[in-house]
């Protein structure tokens, strides 16, 4: 099978705390003002991303995983995740502030949902002025006191704010608190799963006038009480070369700010590699074809490539690997 490099049809999801700038600013096909997310590479049952381009248009990613497998994922890959495509990709706008919210490691979530953790990063993409994420506690706290503050209504005294803008970059482990901030527009890069314990949800009603369900008795013995400062990304932006952004067992991420054409030997690699293009655009090639990609759009390329070529006069993209 030729595996020119695969684009999909985004997935679009209507969140209580989504806005309108998935359509108004990529062009997603949107059908609400509410629109919180675009899954753009996904094989979570229910929601298995198609390929949009080429002669492989129509087809699901779990087909062309079992269709060709070693060449699509790597043997790499596959020795540790088997069929199971490991990575989900997102675009998320938060018009209003997300739910306080944590996820369970590898352990806890195999033994309760039989399902991955997830670990995750994000990168902002656009930012209103003084928008802020929630991520960590701002002092070492423990079961009771948290607790207490729950029942008390006091959790937000807690938390840790930070300030984002642009090309700002953050790792959330598993266990840590977070939330995404009013005015955020971010991409994020995740382990395979769809398990998230809401704690808060600032009292919201959903349309149909019910408070959202809250997952606090699952969040207590998952939640990392500790104060961490490990979760601001520091990265090179130094132009026309590979920048490392994070490098986890889950995900490899880099930073290409390219402003020329850039040729890349991945004959080695033995994983499959995604691009998601957060500014401008460009044409990407492998060996068996070629694809253009722009600001708001992904593109993945198989592990059977040896070799890219990635031709703009300005682009920036996340390059993520296993």
């Amino acid at each position: 099978m030729q595996l020119y490099p695969l684009k999909f049809n985004p997935i679009m999801k209507d969140r209580l705390w989504g806005g309108k700038k998935l359509k108004e600013l990529f062009n997603k096909p949107s059908k609400t003002e509410t629109t919180g997310e675009s899954w753009e590479l996904s094989a979570v049952n229910g929601d298995v991303s198609i390929v949009s381009n080429g002669e492989l248009k129509g087809i699901s990613l779990k087909q062309l995983i079992q269709d060709c497998s070693d060449d699509l994922l790597g043997s790499s890959v596959i020795k540790r995740f088997g069929s199971n495509f490991p990575i989900l990709i997102k675009f998320i706008d938060a018009k209003q502030d997300l739910s306080i919210q944590l996820h369970p490691n590898d352990k806890l979530a195999k033994e309760r949902h039989n399902s991955f953790g997830k670990t995750e990063m994000w990168y902002v993409m656009d930012a209103n002025p003084g928008s802020k994420l929630i991520v960590g506690f701002n002092r070492d706290v423990d079961k009771k006191e948290y607790k207490t503050s729950l029942e008390e209504d006091t959790l937000l005294d807690l938390l840790n704010y930070e300030e984002v803008k642009e090309g700002d970059t953050f790792f959330i482990n598993t266990g840590k608190i977070h939330a995404i901030g009013a005015g955020v527009l971010l991409a994020e890069i995740q382990q395979t799963s769809d398990i998230t314990y809401r704690v808060f949800d600032f009292n919201r009603k959903d349309r149909n006038g019910n408070l959202r369900e809250l997952h606090t008795e699952l969040a207590l013995d998952a939640i990392d009480y500790s104060k961490k400062n490990d979760f601001k990304v520091t990265y090179s932006r130094e132009k026309n070369t590979t920048n490392t952004m994070v490098d986890c067992s889950y995900f490899k991420t880099n930073s290409l700010n390219l402003d020329e054409d850039f040729n890349q030997d991945i004959s080695t690699r033995d994983s499959f590699t995604i691009y998601m293009c957060v500014s401008g655009k460009a044409i990407i090639e492998n060996d068996f074809g070629k694809a253009s990609i722009q600001k708001g759009e992904t593109i993945l390329v198989s592990a059977s490539s040896s070799y890219l070529k990635i031709k703009t006069r300005g682009t920036k993209l996340l390059e993520v690997t296993i």
